[in-house]
Order: C-alpha cells, then sequence, then structure tokens
C-alpha cells in the first residue's frame, strides 16, 4: 500500500529544488561527448560502444550512467556500431558484441546462454544493460548523483550517508532500474488477463524518439546514421534525466524523513499509542511506508516483521489520520484493514457506529481513516487493534 496522500500544507512548505547546477551539468556533459558511427583517429579519447540502428532506453540509460562517472570525463567518443573490430577498440560495450565480462567492461545480455538477474539483491527480472552498468557501477553513480543533488539541497537537508548506500543501492533498483530490464527483454509485468496499456512508459518515450520509418533523412547531416545518433543523444538526456529526478525524490524526500519515521518507532513512543506498541505517531505528516518496513527488517527497537499495523499522523484541516500499513509487495492489501463496520461511513454516523467521539471518515476501502483530535484518532487504533 503505498503512502496516503501528502497533505496540502505539507507539500506547499516543502523546498523545491531545480535540476542544476549539480544535476545540470551532469546533463550538459552529454552535449560534449561526440556520438559517431565510426571512432575518430585521435589516440587520447576514451571510447563506449553500443549497437547502432534502432535504440531503446536500457543502452541510454547505461551510456548515460557511465558518462557521470568521473573516469568517463574528459574526452569521450560515443561509438554506435554493430562491427566487432571496432566494438574491440572501444574501452567498453554496452548492449551489444554478444559478450558480459565486466573484467573486460563487456556488458551485453543478448546472448542465449545470458540469464543473469539481480541475484544479490533477491531478484529474478534478467537484466538488460542498463541493470548490468548499475550492478558494477551503480554505486559509484549514486554517489555521484548525491554529491550534485548536496550541492544545491535546501539549508538543513544532510546528504544520505554511505553508511545508507547498499539499501539506496535496492531501492534505486527496484524502483527505477528493474523495470527498464523486465520491458527490454519482453517480461511482463503481471501474469492474467491485461486490462489496460500505460503507453507513456520511460522506455516507451525513449522509443519515440527514433526516427519514423518514412522520416526523410537526406537533409540531415550524415544522413540516416546522422539523424539516428543525434536523436540517441536526446535519448541518454531523456532516460538520464529521468533517473536524476527519481534520486532527488529519494535524497529530498525519503532519505529526511527516515529520522522522523526513527523516532516515531521507538518502543517507548509506540507504546505511548497503544500498549501493544502496533501504532506508532508522526509529529507531522513525513513518507513513511518503506521506512517502516526497513525499519522493521532491521529489527530496529526490537521490531519485526509485519508488526505494525497502523501510523498516524496530523492532516492539514489541525486533524489527525489513522492509516492502515500495507502488506509488502502486495499492492493494496493492508495488513489490518480499519473495520469493515466503519468503512465508508462519516461524521455523526461513524461516531455512532465505533462508539468514539470526533470521528470524520474512513475511507470505504478501510485503509485510512480520520478524527478531529488526536485523542480520537488514539482510540481509533485502539479499537482497530483489538478488533477479531
Amino acid at each position: 500500500m503505498p503512502d496516503a496522500p501528502e497533505p496540502t500544507e505539507h507539500r506547499n512548505k516543502r523546498p523545491r529544488v531545480s535540476s542544476g547546477p549539480g544535476l545540470q551539468a551532469l546533463l550538459d556533459r552529454l552535449d560534449s561527448v561526440q556520438v559517431l558511427s565510426k571512432p575518430s583517429s585521435a589516440s587520447d579519447i576514451k571510447r563506449i560502444g553500443t549497437h547502432s540502428g534502432n535504440f531503446h532506453c536500457d543502452e541510454a540509460l547505461a551510456c548515460g550512467m557511465l558518462l557521470c562517472l568521473p573516469d568517463w570525463q574528459g574526452k569521450v567518443e560515443l561509438i554506435r556500431t554493430r562491427d566487432g573490430p571496432t566494438l574491440d577498440k572501444c574501452d567498453i560495450v554496452a548492449d551489444v558484441g554478444g559478450v558480459y565480462d565486466p573484467a573486460k567492461h563487456r556488458y551485453d545480455h543478448h546472448q542465449r546462454e545470458f540469464t543473469d538477474t539481480m541475484t544479490e539483491l533477491e531478484k529474478t527480472i534478467k537484466l538488460s544493460s542498463a541493470g548490468l552498468v548499475y550492478r558494477h557501477h551503480g554505486k559509484d553513480f549514486l554517489r555521484v548523483l548525491r554529491d550534485a543533488v548536496a550541492s544545491q539541497a535546501p539549508k538543513g537537508c544532510e546528504p544520505v550517508p554511505d553508511s545508507l548506500l547498499d539499501k539506496l543501492y535496492k531501492k534505486m533498483y527496484s524502483g527505477f532500474i528493474e523495470h527498464i530490464d523486465g520491458i527490454d527483454n519482453g517480461i511482463n509485468q503481471f501474469d492474467g488477463k491485461q486490462n489496460y496499456t500505460v503507453p507513456t512508459t520511460l522506455s516507451a518515450r525513449v522509443g519515440h524518439l527514433n526516427p519514423r520509418w518514412n522520416e526523410d533523412f537526406s537533409a540531415h547531416e550524415g544522413g540516416e546514421e546522422g539523424l539516428r545518433n543525434a536523436r540517441f543523444r536526446d535519448a541518454m538526456k531523456l532516460a538520464l534525466g529521468e533517473i536524476m529526478e527519481s534520486f532527488k525524490e529519494v535524497a529530498l524526500s525519503w532519505w529526511p524523513a527516515r529520522a522522523i519515521v526513527e523516532n516515531a518507532l521507538k518502543a517507548e513512543a509506540r507504546k505511548a499509542v497503544h500498549p501493544s506498541g502496533k501504532a506508532a505517531l508522526l509529529p507531522s505528516y513525513a513518507p513513511w511506508q518503506s521506512h517502516l518496513t526497513d525499519l522493521e527488517e532491521e529489527g530496529f527497537e526490537g521490531l519485526t516483521e509485519g508488526e505494525m499495523l497502523y501510523m498516524l499522523f496530523p492532516d492539514s484541516s489541525k486533524g489527525y489520520r489513522i492509516q492502515a500499513v500495507g502488506m509488502k509487495g502486495a499492492g493494496f492489501a493492508n495488513r489490518k484493514t480499519l473495520p469493515e463496520p466503519w468503512r465508508g461511513m462519516r461524521d455523526e454516523k461513524l461516531c455512532e457506529l465505533a462508539g468514539i467521539e470526533g470521528c470524520v471518515f474512513v475511507h470505504a476501502a478501510g485503509f485510512i481513516g480520520g478524527a478531529a483530535s488526536l485523542e480520537g484518532v488514539k482510540t481509533m487504533a485502539a479499537k482497530a487493534i483489538e478488533w477479531a
């Protein structure tokens, strides 16, 4: 279950951060990279190789991530070709060549025998070139993004510490890279009937940058190859910009919320809400769901996985909300939904049914409710915990 929508007053207070200067400099860096079909004769240039023809999101992101790394600053040529001898001259190759060998900086996933997944993160989706580059260079890439965001972060917003880098690495894979791996390898997001399509994924938008089948290449320098190479730079910018935005949300919203959730989940604080310790109270709204799950897994303050049932927090109308903790990986399912008789009820009718003064509402799905006072919402939590 995702966190409840952030109350308006808290959204309005959040400091907004642009994509610069730190992040914008990384995007601008792509303009200095030559995207070619054949390498130049220069000997003092590093080269990244990827395939020619139609491009895809995975290699656009893979190349974009590499170009952010310290080792890939300075003069770089990005060579789009399928010619083996040319690829052999490149310093690193992604998504082409039929070889996965990190010791030789070869990151292709198309070979028949390739079945690698991110097993170290307990993942089962076959890796694309984006996943492979992230697997071996992702932590260095995240450090670069962290430092870039830190250079423009609001006052008092501390950078994600190295001690949480492994958790951040997993979160960014699950929240961004994994779906690109899945789409590129043709793995369905779900089993069973598809109820609707989503035509606006990042992979789809990168794909739309490819020249149309009937597009006129004659006016473009370099013809069809020149146009495709130019569009590939746009694809890298799109993919890199998107993962930057995702990282900003983690660095400037998810990470600062952790300390707030930690304080709320201390044993003494939980038991002040209810003697069972199965409900907690946030002093103000903050994204809490993923932190709660993480802290349970870490055994924070004696917590066990699946123990917490409800989170309480102030809302924008000076009242309080109670939200059921969602079941990990189970969509909209809750560990314990609010009592069935309360669902879809409001105000006096809800107060009468619940036997609690000051109730405001309970959603028809039972995942969230509200009361006018802290005591009211704590009583809702107590009755919900004890509800058979």
